[in-house]
């Protein structure tokens, strides 16, 4: 139970943790910042960035599949 209060109060703000997981969505980061992203992040951060960032994706191609759909270029 330590661990976990001492994950949620590490020093990594919103806006750092939402930067983190939108390169890992591409994969492209480097070990060394990797690792030193993982010591700080803050895993309840983490959850909901990624959420989001899924939920972003989804919608995005939703709507571009509706445009395409109603532009007439998919006939």
């Amino acid at each position: 139970m330590d661990e976990l209060k001492e994950a949620v109060a590490r020093p990594m703000s919103f806006g750092q943790t939402v930067r983190a997981v939108a390169w890992s969505f591409f994969g492209v980061r480097k070990g060394a910042e990797h690792e030193a992203d993982m010591a700080k992040l803050n895993p309840v951060h983490v959850i909901i960035a990624g959420v989001i960032g899924a939920a972003l994706f989804v919608l995005t191609l939703v709507a571009l599949v509706r445009w395409v759909i109603a532009s007439g270029v998919a006939s």
